[in-house]
């Protein structure tokens, strides 16, 4: 007979205690509590989401303009709290944005900046999470390597699409319409 007390699976609750200085997530029954993003994380997502601003605009429809894009939103998935730096919802699917502290909707799209302290869960545990939920599209941008990894969900399993490295211009899914110079996300 063991000593240890049952596990306990976290709740909003635990979320709610996370010091604000902190980002908290549930991912596959854990609470995870990461540091807030350094600043040359937080540099590149806030760039790259200015960057794909056009996409977010003229909600008339059509790309650019199709999309509802969001930066830290928190997600309530298949019982897990996730909170990607960027995602995004094609207005057919989320035709208007819910005044919600929380959406249950999976996005169309996510963006993952990895930082030393997240890497691996963003990785590992959150793209098995976007997957399961049927994100059709995933980033991961590295500040560190200036590098961008661009992957499209195929029967259920990631499929990478490319990488792309330093100051490449790009044109990548799902806003292809777009030219992606990379070396703005890095500059200081």
């Amino acid at each position: 007979m063991s000593d240890k007390p049952p596990r306990r699976e976290p709740t909003y609750e635990d979320l709610e205690r996370v010091p604000p200085n902190f980002v908290g997530e549930i991912v596959g029954g854990e609470l995870h509590v990461s540091p807030r993003p350094r600043t040359m994380h937080a540099r590149a997502a806030f760039r790259l989401g200015g960057a794909l601003g056009p996409f977010d605009r003229n909600p008339g429809g059509g790309e650019p303009g199709g999309w509802l894009l969001l930066s830290e939103p928190e997600l309530h998935l298949g019982g897990e709290a996730l909170v990607p730096d960027l995602a995004g919802w094609r207005r057919e699917r989320m035709p208007e944005l819910p005044d919600a502290a929380a959406l249950t909707l999976a996005p169309d799209w996510v963006c993952e900046v990895l930082s030393p302290s997240t890497e691996a869960l963003d990785r590992v545990r959150k793209m098995g999470s976007y997957a399961r939920e049927g994100v059709k599209h995933l980033w991961l941008v590295d500040p560190r390597s200036q590098v961008l990894e661009v992957y499209r969900l195929e029967g259920g399993r990631w499929s990478r699409l490319g990488a792309h490295l330093g100051n490449a211009t790009v044109h990548v899914e799902p806003f292809d319409a777009l030219t992606l110079e990379l070396s703005a996300l890095w500059e200081r």
